[in-house]
């Protein structure tokens, strides 16, 4: 088995969260001033997300600086962190500097504590319930479908006084046939004589392939057997981002150690583990081995987990890739996730469609503000379209034919948004995409 490139695990410390004085409130709150001070006279970050601004305004507007600021005042920092994870790549205080500032880690401490203390909206828990709102919403998926659309004009209004779900937000549409269902129906038969015949990966579903969007994973299988990799299909449970978003560290690594001792038989058979989404990626990755240190299956795990593209672009390095790739006419606008910038690979999906004959591929960066459950929340939603408004410009004003995103939620929010930002008058393109997908289509095993 290969290893993957990343280098986040073994530089980012451990997180000590089981230890007493981790939700002790004065400890929470030395921390978190002594982190806001040294944020607020560096403003790197200030351009990230929406964070970093009301921090820097508490800074400047109170009397006494964040030393003095009430401590209610801070509340709306933490409210406005998706867990992009983008401000702790760029921050020249992280460890081994000795001010050991990790920002994500410290808004996690924050909402751990606010779950303990009870003050996390059950709504938002519910949402957060992947699995049993998938395998729900695939039962009566049309239903689902039709409900959900963003102009129904009856069941939308209707959701967001029940739910605080913004009644224009792009929500995931559900699917009768989940991914594993679909893959286990119609398997694909290897190349033998393709470059990487020797290889074999297990590909983890994530919950939003299984349940949302099964084109990826079967877009993935078709390009991995066609590049003679055998592969195998493994969804224990969803890897537990939605529960990081809370804090609920002990649902975490509950779904940590039991999907690492799934994949762990995979990985005894000599199969590398691919996952679909960077943001399960990222946790079985870099996320896991901080808050289960020592955890021997959930380390080797993360020495053996790859993203799809990361994957792809280890097989051109090291085997060649098949023949068969044709152009994409029109070019590709590409959206580098937070969470695949996060794992510390480099731009491995452009790296990857760059792979196709002539195609011209154009990197578009920074937050499309959907961060989970969080964007499409009324309180956040305009807010979320006020991050995601330069990635939205950059899309349209691309000229490329194709719109990809790693993210399929940070892609669904910049189709989304792509026409307010341009009053309508952006050019019709296709998408979003996976670029898995493109690929798929590039060797003419998708439509």
């Amino acid at each position: 088995m290969a290893e993957n490139e990343t280098t986040a695990a073994a530089a980012r410390p451990a997180v000590d969260w089981r230890s007493p004085s981790w939700l002790d409130p004065a400890a929470l709150e030395t921390e978190a001033r002594r982190v806001f001070e040294v944020c607020s006279a560096c403003r790197r970050c200030e351009m990230l997300c929406d964070s970093f601004p009301r921090l820097f305004d508490i800074a400047d507007r109170e009397p006494g600086g964040i030393a003095s600021a009430p401590l209610e005042r801070f509340a709306p920092v933490a409210d406005a962190c998706t867990l992009c994870d983008m401000c702790y790549p760029v921050c020249p205080y992280v460890a081994p500097h000795a001010y050991a500032v990790d920002f994500p880690s410290l808004m996690v401490r924050s909402r751990a504590r606010e779950a303990k203390a009870g003050r996390t909206g059950r709504v938002v828990r519910e949402l957060r319930k992947t699995d049993r709102n998938g395998r729900l919403m695939t039962s009566v998926a049309p239903i689902v479908n039709w409900a959900s659309r963003p102009r129904n004009p009856v069941t939308r209004p209707i959701l967001e006084w029940t739910t605080g779900i913004h009644r224009e937000s792009e929500l995931p549409r559900a699917h009768s046939a989940t991914f594993s269902r679909q893959a286990k129906a119609a398997p694909p038969t290897p190349a033998p004589d393709a470059p990487a015949a020797r290889r074999k990966a297990v590909i983890y579903a994530t919950c939003f392939v299984e349940y949302h969007n099964p084109g990826i994973g079967l877009a993935a299988r078709a390009v991995l057997a066609r590049n003679g990799v055998e592969t195998g299909i493994a969804y224990p449970e969803c890897c537990g981002m939605p529960q990081l978003e809370e804090g609920d560290l002990g649902e975490v690594t509950r779904r940590a150690r039991r999907v690492a001792a799934e994949l762990g038989r995979w990985m005894d058979d000599g199969y590398d583990v691919v996952t679909l989404v960077p943001s399960c990626a990222l946790m079985l990755k870099t996320t896991w081995p901080r808050y289960l240190p020592g955890d021997k299956a959930v380390e080797r795990l993360a020495a053996n987990a790859f993203d799809i593209c990361e994957y792809v672009v280890a097989i051109e390095r090291t085997d060649g890739l098949a023949e068969g790739l044709a152009p994409l006419d029109g070019g590709v606008v590409l959206h580098l996730a937070c969470h695949a910038r996060a794992q510390g690979v480099g731009a491995k999906a452009a790296v990857m469609l760059r792979a196709i004959p002539g195609c011209d591929v154009m990197i578009s960066e920074g937050c499309s503000g959907h961060g989970g459950t969080w964007g499409i929340l009324k309180e956040n939603y305009d807010t979320s379209m006020k991050v995601g408004e330069r990635v939205m410009r950059q899309s349209a004003e691309s000229g490329r034919r194709f719109l990809a995103s790693e993210c399929p939620l940070a892609g669904d929010r910049i189709a989304h948004g792509i026409p307010s930002v341009t009053g309508g008058a952006a050019p019709p393109r296709q998408g979003p995409f996976h670029p898995i997908e493109l690929m798929a289509k590039s060797y003419g095993l998708a439509p």
